[in-house]
């Protein structure tokens, strides 16, 4: 499933790690994490005044679908983005609240309802993604998600949609069943069996977690979401452990037709606390040469949790 290659340096050990199915690769030097840049609690965001996202302003700063709707679900609200960067591109707002110390189950699920509704008018390949806070590159400190869809996959879910499709024509397996059951008695594995998470063997950024899903398609997931929602929550409890305030998550499906091989699967990231000084967990590593530079070792997430 993935290769390592481990070197000494002066203070450690450099891991180079590679998945073999896509070539994606990652570096992690855990000795890193003594550079202390990230803070805990985090640096409050922006106040509620000026928020287009809460309660008594929400309906007339945001926009509504051709049809002069928006979709509500619970304390969702959700709408079509007033500068979309995809050919359908959705947003929902998920708590009446500005700040949330915690996310409800309720709250979670009603939000990726109200996401599923909106994408299912476009024919496209979909994702459901959350920036959460401002160093995490949400515009808006308001908690939402966004639903982006196109004609053609991201690069990342072309890779994997591809090299799925030919790990299927070269094996005759899915590489996602395959996956299941190798990461199932790992140290990487946290919990769930409908839908495994798992600590990313090579992350694509800090504390990388990843749910398998199994199905293809946003069309799908509907029946799905609650237990997909209450496992979220977990997951964002452990980062709350960890210290971790902010992240990215991204749920990547497949478009309708033909099976390629490719599963549904959840991303999320750690990424650093917003902080007075603008520091930065990107740099020329991962926007650059695309391969990002990991603190922590995704077996010690997984020993973690089970302790």
């Amino acid at each position: 499933m993935f290769s390592i290659v481990e070197i000494r340096t002066g203070t450690g050990t450099v891991q180079y790690r590679r998945e073999l199915l896509t070539g994606f690769r990652c570096r992690i030097s855990t000795e890193r994490i003594r550079r202390c840049i990230d803070q805990e609690p985090p640096i409050a965001a922006a106040g509620e005044a000026d928020c287009p996202f809460c309660p008594g302003k929400i309906e007339g700063s945001t926009p509504r679908f051709p049809d002069g709707s928006r979709i509500c679900r619970g304390e969702s609200t959700t709408f079509p983005n007033l500068y979309p960067f995809a050919a359908f591109h959705t947003v929902t707002v998920i708590s009446r609240a500005h700040s949330v110390a915690r996310f409800s189950p309720r709250q979670l699920s009603d939000a990726l309802h109200g996401q599923l509704e909106s994408l299912r008018g476009y024919d496209g390949y979909a994702s459901i993604n959350w920036n959460y806070l401002p160093s995490a590159g949400a515009s808006l400190a308001h908690p939402h998600m966004q639903g982006v869809a196109d004609a053609l996959p991201t690069s990342r879910a072309e890779r994997y949609i591809t090299e799925s499709h030919r790990h299927r024509l070269a094996t005759g397996r899915i590489y996602w069943d395959e996956l299941r059951e190798h990461e199932a008695d790992s140290e990487r594995y946290l919990f769930g069996k409908e839908i495994p998470w798992i600590a990313s063997a090579v992350p694509v950024g800090e504390k990388e977690i990843r749910a398998l899903l199994p199905i293809r398609t946003a069309d799908e997931f509907g029946p799905y979401i609650e237990t997909f929602a209450a496992d979220l929550l977990r997951i964002l409890d452990l980062y709350r452990e960890a210290g971790t305030h902010a992240f990215n998550m991204s749920l990547f499906f497949d478009r309708k037709g033909y099976d390629s091989g490719f599963r549904a699967f959840c991303s999320i990231i750690a990424r650093i606390n917003p902080n007075p000084s603008s520091i930065s967990d990107s740099a020329f590593m991962e926007r650059l040469h695309l391969e990002p530079l990991i603190l922590t070792l995704p077996e010690d997430i997984g020993r973690k949790l089970k302790r």
